[in-house]
Formats: structure tokens, C-alpha cells, sequence
């Protein structure tokens, strides 16, 4: 089937320029201006026209944890929001610990899935001849959580966090939080505060030195032995000054992710969401806050992904200890984001760079991310000029709530093309074909 999509305002490598692209069948046939098709034409005057975003660290929570999220519920909201492919971490249940229960994943993804997809390997205390077998064309890297988060997957052992950095041949996503640091402050609070603790305290309790001092760690392990590490979610400004911005994307081996509640909360907002903003790593300052996106604009921060982290809304507004920590956030990514090229923090082609383009080029994603002749169709149309209001009744996550409940936004998603097939348009997605696995080139 041809699609031609005309008028638009292209986002591509840097630039903004008008005109038209031609899909047929899952490819990009033509970029070009005057370009006719007899077939299906959407004009996308005043609109913009960027390849899908790229989301780099989702928990879909399939298998389960399917009370909070599906792989069929969160892949649509993706899709609603412009997001056409994803990678989904291991804190599963059971965790994704052997390659026969991350081949499940895919199987499920393949029959379930509306967007693209990839699916970590986890890493365990004692899986690494399990890992070793990933094979790093189909499978988009390894996670290892360095900090406990949500799941028992820490990985604490000095030996295998060695023996896996100086061994396991492709990209290592870390989850960096100093586990020691951490119960020291939460056994303080609770002493102090008992259940009286409050999500203000949050970032208190995995603090800035917690954050540090694992990423540190981590820094250090992967230039001992060379390692191809990424990593998660910085928090801290003190950690942006772990990464470099001297050698262009393509050559980095140590690189790093923003997420977008790090980027458009701070500790102000813990009053007004309290539980519903409490992420691991916690969200913290406006001066931690400025200096991520500082660090996002001067390229020693790499990527913009979500963490989309869904729990019920029941679970979340349990006291402090008990609450789970993460939210969904993976419909809203690209809107969030827009509202920061309105309102000048972040140019239209920078969001593109650090939402599309990057991760494809970090993850070596074959024939994704760019809107180019012969690359595969994921693409998405945005109206910058037509505010929504973020309500229950338009919340896809499966949670049925969100931390941007009542915000407005000024641009909406209007259609999602997922390799070639147009999976959303104006409020109604169409199921007629499911997402591909995502494929990659292990040239580290």
C-alpha cells in the first residue's frame, strides 16, 4: 500500500524543509516537493513530519506484572504518542535472567506489540554464561541494575560486575545507584520519621551521592576494560560531569540518557504529585534539573527516553516505603518535549537528534530513526498549533493515570506510520499490523 504524505515540514539531520514523502509498503519510496500518488494523500500543511521516536528504556511488565501494564496496552500508547519503537527492560516476573525467557518476550511482542520492539538481557549475580549467548544483531543490549530499584535484580558482587564489563562483547545499559548509600539514608529517615516519611524526601534518600558514586563506578569499570556502556536516567549534574562531549556520537563508548520527569519536574513538584513523581533515581533540584538539559544540549548527554514505569494508581498512593517507584510516561514524551521547543529551552531538529536520530545511531538500529529514501516508514505528524488537555478519558497506559493529568499541551500527535503502516490517526489506532523486531549492527 502507498501512502503520500505532502506539505509538511520535514524534520531531518538538522534541518526543517518542506515537502512531501512518498511511503510504499514498510520503506520510504520518495522524499521530495510536487510528488503525485492516485492513492491515500494526507496533507501536512503547518505540521510537522519527524521519523518515530526511539524510546530506549520502557517496563512494559509482560510477564507478570500485567496488572499494571501489557505489551499490547503500553505498545499503543507509544504509539499514540508518537513513540514507533521501544526497548523493554528485564524486572519482569520471572526476570528476563536466560535467553528462552527473552525469546518469550519476543514471541509476545510479535503477536501483541503495535510499535517496534527490542528486549534487554538482565543481568544476575549469576547468569553470565547466559549472557554471553545473546546474540547482539536481534537483541538490543544488556541491563544491569547497580542499584535494586524495582525488582530484586541488583547486581552487588565487584567479581561479576568485573567479569561482566570485561566480558559481554556489546552495549551495557546500567541502572546507577549506590545500594549501601542508599539503605544507610532510608534506614536514617525511617528512624527519624518513621511512616511519617514523605515523598519530599525522596531525593534525600537516593541522593545525589548515591547517584555518583555508582556511576563513577560504572564509568570506571567500562574504561578499564573498554567497555560499550550506556547509561540510564541521570539524575544529578553532578553525574553529567562523568561524560564528554568531545568525540561525535558514532565514536563515544560511554554514553548517557536523560529522561524526560528529570527533565520537566523538580522537588517543588513532589507537594502537588507526591507519590505519583516518586522514580528511582528521584527526581531532585531545579539546579540538578538545568544542568541535565544543559548537558543534553551540549552532547554529553546522548539520548531523551521515557522510563515509562506504570504502576495502579492503589499502589502508588501507598506511604512512602511501600509505594513502588515510576510512572508512564511514554504517550507524553514527544508533546513534553515539544513544549520545550515552544517555549525555546530546545530546538525542533535538537529533539529529533536526541529523541530519533540518537538512539538509532547508539544502538546501531538498522534502517531506523532518519526519514530517508529505503529506510523503513516510522514517521509521525505533529500539530504544533492545537492544545489537548491531558485527562482519565485519554490516558492509554493501562494505569489509566498519568503525572501530566491536567496539563495542557500545546502540539498533538495527529498520525504514527509504523514501518509503513499507519497505526494511528487523529485519536484512533488501526491493529492491522503489528510491530517488527528491531534488528542491529554489533560493530562496537
Amino acid at each position: 500500500m502507498k501512502t503520500l504524505i505532502v506539505n509538511a515540514k520535514i524534520v531531518n539531520e538538522g534541518k526543517v524543509t518542506e515537502g512531501d514523502v512518498l511511503i510504499d509498503g514498510q520503506h520510504i519510496a520518495r522524499i521530495g516537493k510536487g510528488l503525485s500518488h492516485p492513492g491515500k494523500t494526507i496533507d501536512a500543511a503547518g505540521h510537522y513530519l519527524i521519523p518515530g521516536a526511539i524510546d530506549d528504556q520502557v517496563h512494559f511488565r509482560e510477564p507478570g506484572l500485567t496488572h499494571k501494564a501489557t505489551i499490547y496496552t503500553e505498545s499503543r500508547a507509544a504509539v499514540a504518542g508518537g513513540v514507533t519503537s521501544y526497548m523493554e527492560m528485564p524486572n519482569t516476573v520471572p526476570p528476563t535472567f536466560t535467553q528462552d525467557l527473552l525469546e518469550e518476550k519476543y514471541q509476545r511482542a510479535q503477536r501483541d506489540s503495535l510499535a517496534n520492539y527490542s528486549f534487554y538481557m538482565g543481568t544476575a549475580n549469576d547468569n553470565l554464561q547466559e549472557i554471553l549467548r545473546t546474540d547482539l544483531t536481534r537483541v538490543c543490549g544488556l541491563k544491569i541494575f547497580m542499584g535494586s530499584s524495582t525488582g530484586n535484580l541488583l547486581v552487588d558482587d565487584p567479581k561479576v560486575l568485573r567479569s561482566v564489563f570485561s566480558n559481554f562483547p556489546g552495549l551495557i545499559a546500567s541502572h546507577c545507584e549506590h545500594e549501601p548509600t542508599i539503605r544507610k539514608n532510608a534506614e536514617q529517615f525511617k528512624a527519624q520519621y518513621g511512616d511519617k516519611v514523605t515523598p519530599s524526601m525522596h531525593p534525600q534518600i537516593r541522593n545525589v551521592e548515591g547517584c555518583y558514586l555508582s556511576s563513577h563506578m560504572a564509568v570506571e569499570l567500562a574504561r578499564e576494560f573498554g567497555t560499550r556502556l550506556h547509561v540510564l536516567h541521570i539524575s544529578t549534574a553532578k553525574e553529567t560531569e562523568l561524560f564528554s562531549n568531545e568525540l561525535p556520537l558514532s565514536k563515544k563508548k560511554i554514553t548517557a540518557e536523560a529522561c524526560i520527569h528529570h527533565l520537566w519536574f523538580n522537588d517543588s513538584d513532589y507537594d502537588r504529585l507526591g507519590m505519583y513523581i516518586k522514580w528511582n533515581p528521584a527526581i531532585k533540584t531545579s539546579a540538578d534539573q538545568a544542568a541535565i538539559l544543559k548537558a543534553v544540549l551540549d552532547n554529553r548527554i546522548d539520548v531523551i527516553a521515557t522510563d515509562h514505569a506504570p504502576h495502579t494508581r492503589e499502589e502508588k498512593q501507598q506511604p512512602y516505603f511501600s509505594a513502588p517507584a515510576g510512572g508512564p510516561l511514554v504517550q507524553h514524551s514527544v508533546v513534553a518535549m515539544m513544549e520545550f521547543v515552544k517555549q525555546g529551552k530546545l530546538s525542533i531538529e535538537r529533539m529529533v537528534e536526541k529523541m530519533c536520530h540518537n538512539p538509532a545511531l547508539l544502538f546501531r538500529i538498522e534502517d531506523r530513526g532518519f526519514i530517508r529514501e529505503g529506510a523503513y516508514a516510522d514517521l509521525v505528524i505533529v500539530d504544533p498549533h492545537r492544545p489537548w488537555r491531558v485527562e482519565p478519558s485519554n490516558i492509554r497506559a493501562k494505569c489509566g493515570w498519568s503525572p501530566f493529568e491536567g496539563q495542557v499541551f500545546q502540539s498533538q500527535v495527529t498520525h504514527t506510520f509504523v514501518s509503513g503502516h499507519l497505526a494511528y490517526e487523529n485519536g484512533v489506532l488501526y491493529e492491522g499490523q503489528s510491530g517488527m523486531r528491531l534488528s542491529f549492527r554489533p560493530d562496537w
